[in-house]
């Protein structure tokens, strides 16, 4: 995943980076074609942020940064075609994020709506969810942020959503299982019906969505969002309705999960289509706008929720379902909600019915009496795209007072950000005071007209640079499809978990848009994701305001980058946390210094390469094979990196037992064994020995070292000897030995004679270079 150029490469980077390299250079020594490229992702608010107050321009101090990291990943070794650079922030890269929402909007994709968005009130500005630090604007500690109704962007992700949940089906195996579970939390299917009740007196609907229509005999009150659009109509004072304002900025402020069931009678009513009961309406801000209707009706006996609001305002719990295997409690006495399926009762000719059977008779029985319809509602929503900042995507429409929205021609792309702007974090967009931006013909009437001022969420930008790179400087479209029908799927994509439902959901969506647009055939953006863990200090996530940064310019500085690298990917599994130990880098860093000892003075030696084997040789042979049996089989299948550069330290050590018996004969395969292993981790170290042991090349333009079954099979075999089943000893015999040899062995082990003492043996089993189990009594 390309980097946010924030200004400094952080251990998460050289981790990520140093996994992918690994495996890209790997790959090219086993003869793969490897494509593995790099860019930024450029825009975004922490540069209007920094412009603010280092009073720089946002795109100066992008493109700095972006040359310091580019620096530091070039000092790191990592194996990159800096010719396919892309910077998301180039309007040679942004023309197509335009051009892309011009395609949408002619498919009806694109779309403008009213919605709500953080307003700082001191500021007179919309504030991104990231600037607001507990319920504050970041800038003013004690100024509370407040919803505002505006119109924004969206791109019409839910049409997508049914394939978006199937394809994760096909994702299964090469992504995280982690992953999958949590997009399909976040797609959020739910099969239900919507039912309308009506308002008391008027006969307006309201309309709910529930997957149990079975409990509707159980409700006791309706529950609507704050929200809703009834809401306001139904409230008599101002009172009531400054509370629900609250309601409604509080959300804003935390997450679903912390909000604590607030609510509000609106004194009003609402008639239960089944059955005609009277239930009241009530205002509660745990009740999503954006979920189903943003109206539900609350049965507290079967939801927990429901049941957690209706006994905090004294509200009544009417059971309806009983399990089936017996009764249940009355309303006054349940201590929790019955939330499984059952029987059903209490509700007059439904009673009876099994519950699941209900759920479908009583939906066709709405749908047949028009109050009602089975439904399908996510909890996934439209995507919302429109920032009223500058460092962004400008959104290419035009508003026209005689023509309304149109969209910018194709041949005016792109709409390029003015550099001439005034960032003072006040008021409305930046773009909105630059009149030579804003103010523009209409392309279609040529009259005067005023151009979007919004810009595109940054995760635009995200959502395809990947296909980008294979034809990074292409202007005559986004890409050339049968170059992207060659390189795509993508085989390995590396990141954090904390992209598994923003980013990765959103290049999956973009990904099939392109397919819809045919410029691409396939349906998914990658085959594999590996998620890496994160890199630790002191058992806390690295912070600068904890005062536990590593800095990797200081490593490499002290100890160099193959030691930085190694280390990063010695220390822990590659999925899991690593706590970053700077003892460990010493440790790292002497190991390659033996390592390059061990070479050096045998490469001279290792140039003769005439002579027979012997029994030094051997050994030594029997462990480098068993070392790229090794190293090559966590390449292909378990990328446990850290046992495999233990591996590597563990083939030293025996050379080093070995080294003054090892001959000509067997030294030259065995120090570019060693070599070409050590390449895809330490490459600047692995170089320098490859020149040392007399080659020209580059070391990861060599092939990977083959494996010898023959070379790697041990000649003793290590037995495992248990008595009546449990492990008591170990015997060694030369593979083949006869059984009655083997059985002997183990009878005469002196660890296992005490076990034998006294007793009788019954019989002994014996597995062939494996195992031999002595039974007795």
């Amino acid at each position: 995943m390309l980097p946010y150029p924030s200004g400094v490469l952080h251990m998460g980077h050289i981790r990520n980076y140093s996994i992918g390299d690994a495996l890209a250079r790997y790959m090219w020594m086993r003869g793969h074609n490897v494509l593995h490229p790099m860019g930024w992702d450029a825009f975004g608010l922490p540069a209007e942020n920094a412009a603010l107050k280092q009073n720089r321009p946002p795109r100066d101090w992008t493109l700095s940064n972006i040359a310091h990291m580019k620096t530091q990943m070039q000092r790191m070794g990592f194996a990159i075609d800096w010719n396919r650079e892309i910077a998301t922030c180039e309007p040679e890269y942004y023309r197509w994020n335009q051009w892309f929402f011009l395609k949408m909007f002619e498919r009806g994709l694109a779309y403008r709506k009213e919605a709500l968005l953080n307003w700082c009130p001191e500021c007179q500005t919309v504030l991104a969810n990231e600037q607001v630090i507990d319920g504050c604007c970041w800038r003013h500690e004690t100024t509370r942020v407040e919803q505002r109704a505006l119109q924004q962007w969206f791109l019409k992700i839910t049409d997508y959503a049914d394939e978006l949940l199937a394809g994760l089906k096909a994702l299964e195996g090469g992504w995280p299982e982690r992953v999958l579970t949590m997009q399909r939390n976040w797609i959020g299917r739910s099969e239900g019906a919507e039912v309308d009740f009506t308002l008391e007196g008027t006969g307006e609907k309201i309309r709910i969505f529930t997957t149990r229509i079975d409990t509707i005999y159980g409700a006791t009150c309706l529950i609507l969002a704050p929200a809703h659009p009834l809401v306001d109509r139904l409230l008599t004072n101002e009172i009531d309705r400054t509370r629900v304002k609250a309601m409604i900025d509080a959300a804003a402020r935390k997450d679903p999960g912390d909000i604590e069931k607030e609510g509000l009678f609106t004194g009003q009513y609402a008639i239960q289509p089944f059955s005609g009961a009277k239930v009241p309406i009530w205002v509660g801000d745990f009740v999503l706008m954006g979920y189903g209707t943003g109206a539900i009706m609350a049965v507290p006996a079967h939801d927990e929720r429901d049941f957690e609001f209706c006994r905090k305002y004294g509200i009544p719990v009417v059971p309806v379902i009983r399990p089936v295997d017996g009764p249940i409690a009355d309303g006054e006495a349940m201590k929790e909600a019955f939330t499984g399926y059952g029987i059903v009762m209490n509700s007059g000719d439904w009673s009876g019915t099994p519950s699941e059977e209900a759920r479908t008779r009583m939906t066709a029985y709405a749908k047949a009496n028009g109050f009602g319809e089975a439904s399908i509602t996510f909890r996934i929503k439209d995507w919302g795209i429109s920032r009223q900042r500058y460092w962004g995507t400008p959104i290419p429409i035009i508003h026209c007072p005689k023509c309304g929205m149109i969209p910018v021609p194709e041949k005016d792309l792109p709409v390029a950000l003015p550099v001439d702007v005034s960032i003072t974090g006040q008021g409305k967009s930046p773009l909105e005071s630059v009149e030579s931006f804003i103010n523009v013909p209409c392309p279609k009437c040529g009259g005067t007209a005023r151009r979007e001022s919004d810009t595109m969420d940054t995760f635009v930008d995200s959502s395809w640079y990947f296909y980008r790179y294979c034809d990074p400087h292409n202007d005559k479209g986004p890409f050339d499809s049968q170059l992207i029908a060659h390189w795509f799927p993508i085989d390995q994509y590396i990141g954090g978990v904390e992209h598994a439902i923003l980013h990765l959901i959103y290049s999956r969506f973009w990904t099939k848009m392109m397919r819809d647009l045919g410029l691409i055939r396939n349906s998914e953006p990658a085959t594999r994701l590996f998620t890496q863990g994160m890199v630790l200090k002191d058992g806390a996530k690295m912070s600068k305001s904890l005062g536990n940064t590593v800095s990797p310019d200081e490593m490499v500085e002290r100890y160099g980058a193959d030691s930085t690298r190694l280390y990063a990917l010695f220390a822990a599994p590659p999925d899991r946390d690593l706590d970053w130990q700077e003892e460990g880098v010493s440790g790292v860093n002497r190991f390659l210094a033996r390592v390059y000892r061990f070479v050096t003075r045998n490469a001279d030696l290792a140039r003769e390469t005439q002579g027979e084997l012997n029994e030094a040789d051997r050994q030594a042979l029997r462990k480098l094979h068993q070392t790229i049996s090794k190293i090559t089989g966590d390449f292909d299948s378990r990328w446990h990196f850290n046992t495999s550069i233990a591996s590597l330290m563990e083939l030293v050590n025996e050379l080093y037992s070995l080294e003054e018996k090892l001959s000509p004969a067997a030294l030259r395969e065995i120090l570019e064994g060693l070599t070409l292993m050590l390449a895809p981790f330490a490459p600047y170290s692995a170089q320098d020995l490859w020149d040392n042991l007399g080659h020209g090349s580059p070391v990861f333009r060599e092939s990977w070292p083959r494996f010898d079954a023959a070379l790697a099979k041990e000649d003793l075999a290590e037995i495992v000897v248990q008595v009546n089943g449990k492990v008591r000893g170990r015997v060694q015999a030369p593979f083949g030995s006869p059984q009655d040899e083997i059985k002997q062995l183990a009878l005469d082990n002196d660890k296992v004679q005490p076990f034998l003492e006294g007793k009788q043996v019954v019989k002994t089993i014996v597995v062939p270079d494996k195992l031999v189990n002595i039974v007795v009594r």
